[in-house]
């Protein structure tokens, strides 16, 4: 079994478990007795642990898989899974919005646009990308984009992963309200395919800004929701004491938007979340994106448009 780097609390018992087979090993070797049925025992009992851990994370549980600062970010699966990519750059008003990338791409030979929120891996890159959260210049920037794509008949692929859009003054002075809203109406209408996949924080309107799409997938722990669950317990409570309470709440899991249709489906992450094993989840995220892309290519464009609008106007819905 792959060895599973811990790092929160919730996988305590894990962390346990591994350092009582190394006792047992270092035992093993200094006494020169055979211990090989005791650590068969416990092998097992970590198989079986970790398979049940991971099966039952709460809501908070999957928030922190989301967070991990060793999660693949945008660039990491552009890299592992197209064969080469054209950054392009600017929304032709403002300025170069690093929050969010963006540019032509080829997988398995099929040229395509790719987009996504950027949160950088250390403090650095964070403050540089400022941590994925983008202006309205981004969303300007991800639209002229998807109309590039547009043009010359491209389709477009998303990624998703930001704790929300940048909600600072000068952002509201150029407009993020509007950005966001002209990007829902523009990407419903528009006239390639379009996939879009939740891989790590999808939080409020500044995921929703480049999320409406033909197929949305949400990688396995990720989350979804209008409001994350601290501002949440921060509303609701006037504390973030209760964060846990509110990610239940929210049913912001990939389970609980499956289940009540709110995405086209869930991408399953290798055993301890995508960051145990990036290529492995890289692999996996380009067979859906493959088999997706043979599948729309197929569509005529008329009816592409109206299933797309109708699967986003059918949400909320109740039948009584």
């Amino acid at each position: 079994m792959q060895q599973i780097k811990t790092s929160f609390d919730f996988e305590k018992p894990i962390a346990d478990l591994v350092q009582q087979i190394e006792k047992v090993k270092q035992v093993a070797e200094k006494t020169k007795v055979d211990m090989s049925a005791t650590l068969d025992e416990l092998d097992g009992k970590l198989d079986e642990t970790t398979n049940n851990l991971y099966k039952n994370l709460t809501g908070w549980n999957k928030v922190q898989m989301s967070r991990h600062p060793d999660r693949p970010q945008t660039l990491d699966y552009i890299n592992m899974i197209c064969d080469d990519f054209i950054e392009l750059h600017g929304d032709r008003t403002v300025k170069d919005d690093k929050a969010i990338i963006g540019g032509f791409a080829s997988i398995n030979g099929q040229t395509v646009m790719v987009i996504g929120h950027q949160k950088g891996k250390n403090t650095k890159e964070r403050q540089f990308r400022n941590f994925g959260m983008a202006n309205p210049e981004g969303y300007r920037k991800a639209l002229r984009l998807m109309r590039l794509a547009e043009k010359f008949n491209k389709p477009v692929i998303s990624f998703i992963d930001t704790m929300g859009a940048y909600p600072g003054l000068e952002a509201e002075e150029r407009g993020q309200g509007e950005a966001i809203a002209r990007n829902l109406l523009e990407m419903s209408i528009l006239r390639v395919p379009i996939i879009c996949v939740v891989v790590g924080e999808g939080a409020s309107g500044g995921a929703l800004g480049i999320g409406i799409g033909d197929k949305v997938y949400m990688l396995e722990h990720t989350w979804y929701s209008v409001i994350s669950p601290e501002s949440c317990s921060s509303i609701l409570w006037r504390s973030w004491d209760f964060k846990e309470k509110a990610a239940e709440c929210l049913k912001l899991t990939s389970d609980d938007m499956f289940g009540n249709k709110l995405i086209d489906g869930i991408i399953p992450e290798p055993l301890g979340g995508a960051h145990q094993d990036p290529e492995l989840m890289g692999q996996t995220l380009k067979e859906y994106i493959v088999k997706d892309l043979a599948s729309l290519g197929k569509l005529k464009t008329d009816k592409l448009i109206e299933q797309r609008i109708e699967k986003f106007c059918e949400m909320g819905v109740v039948n009584e």
